[in-house]
């Protein structure tokens, strides 16, 4: 059993991935290729907005977007201690403090209710994180920035195809950041990201940061560097995009069935908050009091897991020096200790999801 099964997957859009590698290597346009412009106007198109900057990977479109907005040494930018470490780091690596705000209890995203108090003079932006493939309360987050003068970047690493209030995940906030590593809801076969906005001025600084700075061959009007996203795994994206729709509707039938079946155990399904329309599970992960056993099963019947993640950022070595200590944040620390992940894939089938779930 595959946790994330990309060898089926490939089997069956082979023709199509090996037909756009072979049309690439054959015009030897490995750089800002037209299947990089093909892919920015597609997939912009499809999340609704104007415009999508296509770049190197998803902790590169974060910067990109920090370095966009002029973020520098003194700054403070709230985003969640329950995340990836990249949601921190790219803060960190501008000299920024990244401030924490715990998580909610049921969807593990920033808990609304305490933004408002971690405003101070210092805060120029927002990442909240779409974690697990649904969507933060974005609306609320953008009414709270708007009040304040502050930017939103939604970190929709997890989430590329999730819908909110009958709108795209990547095009909630003023600009939004989503990864292609191969693992993602729709991934290549690399290192992948796409910056997304409605607004020119900053679209224009997204592409110039992500081409060192460049305005124009050998005209730097700005600090950057090369974030570029090569024509090969363009490519590979497109062929692939055509099927994601109907990948996203199964992840999501997936996810249902999962939770269904579980009703009536003591595990804790993923959950949906009202506003979600659909959530693409880029980790089905569940909470269970005994993680350590429950894995060591899993794992003996063949079912491979991950945890996603076992540790807060606040308590992560790197990034002690904020200050940050246990009961900190007693939510995400919480989730922490009991979160678990199981295999979620479009190719899953029912009975593969009737014996995971028979083994708890």
């Amino acid at each position: 059993m595959e946790f994330i099964d990309l060898k089926t997957q490939y089997k069956l859009y082979k023709d199509e991935i090996d037909k756009k590698i072979s049309a690439n290597l054959n015009n030897a346009s490995f750089i800002n290729g037209s299947d990089v412009r093909e892919l920015e106007n597609t997939l912009a198109a499809y999340v609704g907005v104007k415009h999508a900057v296509a770049c190197s990977n998803g902790t590169d479109a974060l910067l990109i977007a920090l370095m966009a907005y002029g973020i520098k040494k003194g700054d403070e930018i709230i985003t969640t201690p329950f995340t990836f470490a990249a949601t921190a780091e790219v803060i960190c690596m501008l000299g920024a403090t990244p401030v924490f705000v715990d998580i909610e209890e049921r969807t593990y995203n920033i808990d609304v209710t305490k933004i408002a108090s971690k405003i101070t003079k210092y805060t120029k932006g927002i990442i909240p994180v779409s974690l697990y493939g649904q969507a933060a309360d974005m609306d609320e987050i953008n009414r709270i920035a708007k009040k304040h003068g502050l930017f939103v970047i939604e970190d929709a690493c997890q989430s590329f195809g999730a819908v909110y209030k009958g709108k795209k995940s990547c095009a909630l906030s003023d600009v939004s950041a989503t990864s292609f590593f191969p693992s993602k809801p729709l991934g290549c076969y690399g290192d992948g990201g796409m910056m997304f906005t409605d607004d020119d001025e900053l679209a224009s600084k997204l592409r110039c940061v992500a081409n060192h700075g460049q305005q124009g061959r050998y005209n730097h009007v700005m600090l950057g560097l090369n974030f570029r996203l090569d024509t090969i795994q363009a490519g590979i994206l497109l062929a692939k995009f055509k099927h994601f729709e109907d990948e996203a509707e199964k992840r999501k039938t997936i996810g249902a069935k999962y939770t269904e079946m579980f009703k009536g155990s003591e595990v804790i399904t993923p959950y949906l908050a009202p506003y979600t329309d659909r959530c693409v599970y880029a980790q089905y992960s569940i909470r269970v009091n005994n993680r350590e056993d429950v894995i060591k099963k899993l794992n003996e019947a063949g079912v491979p897991t991950a945890v996603h993640y076992p540790m807060p950022l606040h308590l992560q070595p790197a990034y002690l020096y904020l200050g940050g200590k246990k009961g900190d944040y007693p939510v995400s620390e919480a989730v922490a200790r009991e979160i678990m992940s199981l295999p979620m894939h479009p190719f899953l089938k029912d009975a593969e999801i009737e014996s995971i779930v028979s083994l708890f």
